[in-house]
């Protein structure tokens, strides 16, 4: 179970400060699949970097209970001055994963070839994206965080994103923000609507994808 108790966030803005989740109250329990969703500029992302530990919350707690990875397509965790080699390496290492696995799947999954051995700040976004993503999916966790970002490249890399993850991982709970309402329909049980820092919550997922197609 991971439980948002009153999760407050606002970030510095020209006159004062702009409070983006104004107390956020949710749970995701082992095996649901929860969409996130809500306009641009709604904190989506805001929200999902609170629950995966990149950032901390102004005020409130968050419960976990299972193992969360961080926000898929995250890539702000990156050493830019080692390689793609090396930075799985170092997940490796943290994760306590053999490297060799975690090797073979990065170079399978990412398909950068000869690009794992530059410099992660030598990447193009799409790059950067691809080896965010194959990292995350290197390590089993009780549940996944997921933003757009994840349809990145070609068509086909794009179905084998979606295989690994909802098809291989079945069994994992996810939050998952898309504008992709086929994505949300297929592989969603509920919805979480954010407008104008707080959440509402729906518990059909037919139902959460009309109140948004609403707004």
């Amino acid at each position: 179970m991971i439980i948002c108790q009153d999760i407050h966030k606002s970030y510095k803005a020209a006159h004062g400060r702009h409070e983006v989740l104004k107390g956020i109250n949710l749970s995701v329990a082992k095996g649901e699949r929860v969409a996130l969703l809500g306009r641009n500029g709604a904190g989506k992302s805001t929200l999902i970097k609170q629950i995966g530990g990149v950032e901390l919350p102004d005020s409130g707690r968050i419960i976990r209970c299972m193992t969360t990875s961080w926000p898929i397509g995250f890539n702000g965790g990156f050493q830019g001055s080692l390689t793609g080699y090396d930075n799985a390496r170092f997940i490796a290492r943290i994760y306590g994963r053999p490297y060799a696995d975690m090797r073979e799947f990065v170079e399978d999954f990412t398909e950068l070839g000869g690009a794992l051995k530059q410099e992660v700040k030598t990447y193009s976004s799409g790059m950067r994206a691809r080896l965010a993503f194959a990292l995350s999916l290197a390590i089993e966790f009780d549940c996944y965080l997921i933003d757009e970002v994840i349809l990145v490249g070609d068509q086909n890399f794009q179905r084998k994103c979606q295989q690994e993850l909802f098809e291989n991982r079945a069994d994992s709970a996810m939050i998952i923000i898309s504008h992709d309402m086929n994505i949300i329909s297929e592989y969603c049980s509920k919805g979480v609507i954010l407008n104008n820092g707080v959440a509402e919550i729906h518990q059909t997922i037919q139902d959460a994808i009309d109140c948004y197609n609403a707004m």
